[in-house]
């Protein structure tokens, strides 16, 4: 009986297991976790509710939202698009809604439903299913490959699929064990970078903040070399820094921009981007008029959370004992421009916070179509593991679904001249 191993049990490993059994149910499975359950990561993103995928269904639209990999992904989004991996969900027992921003979670709000599914689907098929079994090496013998595991056991396979994830979500266990993995057969790792994070925040008055929320913000990033990026979306403000959807895309889109606390990032913050300045300063000379006799702070509170105000006031440098019906034309420009360009300073990523990793296996070196190595026959990849990133959104997830289904199609179907993922067959000579 042929055999394909699969290393590592996330979003990307699960569904390799399910497409290679699915695709032919006579072949072997062997699916390796060293955690002691299946899909961690995938329960615990989302808050807990996972974000399963995306209702953006034109896959060029749907392709924007990756800051890397998007063109090597458009095969495989062609084959597996979002459309069919809700299907495939809804189909496995998990019914799905749509929320803002096109956001498909479970109705449930669990993302151990998600999980549940796959895992079930694995033991309906016979994968075999290893938790708790690190592997220590892989060694190609001829045309097969023997994995040696850290608890003294070995199996052979004829093919190997590494969905290992990346180095973010440590306490998932993701910890870049593929990244070695991949380089024993000649592959090359694109430099690291931590993405969709949050952001250390230089200003004491930070601390304070932590909570405020705004559902809406447009915020612009300028770094020491003099690039600029912009992103609307929910922030939120921490006790060490800043977060939240529009955050992660900016920490995203400038993942390899260097950081440091003597060359920090400057992050203006628009905290009415549906409202031009001039519209911002009427609304503040209407506000003054109904209330001269409020102080600053108070009048401030019309438009912001409070700890927010008093921010606001010291940056204004606005005595605070003035009452709203004394602001000067000069001072009521300069709240103007903090409520549009409110500053922030940035001096590093939130260590450990990170949801995936920039950079992985080499995109050049790996085939668009298949998911097979270019250097090692019989060796696939799918995954974080990959040179893949994409926004908050359920983006991340539908890329490990889509490279996962297609690796493990595209292995059964090599291995043993079955169905490709498109529903076409082919005859494999050796």
């Amino acid at each position: 009986m042929k055999t394909i191993a699969i290393i590592g049990g996330g979003a990307a490993g699960l569904m390799a297991a399910v497409a290679a059994k699915e695709n032919t149910p006579d072949c072997r499975v062997i699916l390796f976790e060293k955690n002691a359950s299946l899909g961690v990561k995938v329960a615990m993103s989302g808050g807990g509710r996972c974000n399963v995928t995306t209702g953006i269904f034109d896959v060029c639209e749907l392709l924007k939202n990756y800051p890397r990999g998007a063109k090597f992904l458009m095969t495989a989004m062609h084959r597996f698009p979002p459309e069919k991996a809700a299907e495939w969900f809804e189909a496995h027992g998990v019914p799905l809604k749509t929320e803002k921003d096109f956001r498909l979670f479970p109705r449930s709000d669990n993302g151990k439903d998600v999980v549940a599914a796959l895992v079930g689907e694995l033991r309906a098929k016979g994968v075999e299913i290893r938790c708790g079994f690190s592997v220590e090496q892989i060694l190609k013998k001829g045309a097969r490959f023997k994995i040696i595991l850290k608890e003294g056991h070995e199996e052979n396979a004829d093919a190997v699929i590494l969905t290992t994830g990346g180095n973010a979500y440590a306490q998932t266990g993701s910890a870049g064990d593929g990244y070695a993995f991949a380089q024993a057969f000649g592959h090359t790792i694109t430099p690291l970078r931590p993405s969709l994070s949050a952001w250390v925040i230089r200003e004491s008055w930070i601390k304070n903040l932590a909570g405020v929320s705004f559902k809406k913000a447009a915020l612009t990033l300028k770094t020491p070399g003099g690039n600029s990026y912009q992103r609307t979306g929910a922030l939120l403000f921490t006790h060490r820094g800043v977060s939240g959807p529009a955050v992660f895309a900016l920490s995203s889109l400038a993942a390899y921009e260097p950081i440091t606390i003597e060359e920090p990032f400057n992050l203006l913050i628009d905290f009415f981007p549906e409202e031009s300045a001039e519209e911002m300063n009427k609304k503040c000379i209407q506000l003054m008029q109904q209330n001269p006799q409020k102080k600053i702070e108070n009048f401030l509170d019309m438009l912001f959370p409070k700890s927010l105000c008093r921010v606001l006031t010291e940056l204004s440098k606005i005595p605070a004992t003035t009452i709203a019906g004394n602001i000067t034309k000069s001072q009521r420009a300069l709240l103007v421009r903090l409520f549009k360009a409110f500053p922030v300073t940035a001096i590093g990523y939130a260590a450990g916070e990170e949801f995936v990793t920039a950079g992985g296996v080499d995109l050049s070196e790996v085939e668009t179509r298949t998911m097979e190595s270019k250097k090692c026959p019989g060796l696939y990849f799918a995954g974080e593991l990959l040179d893949v990133d994409g926004f908050t959104g359920g983006f991340n997830l539908q890329a490990s679904w889509v490279t996962g289904a297609l690796a493990g199609y595209s292995a059964s179907t090599i291995i043993f001249n079955a169905t490709l993922i498109s529903g076409e067959r082919r005859t494999v000579t050796s």
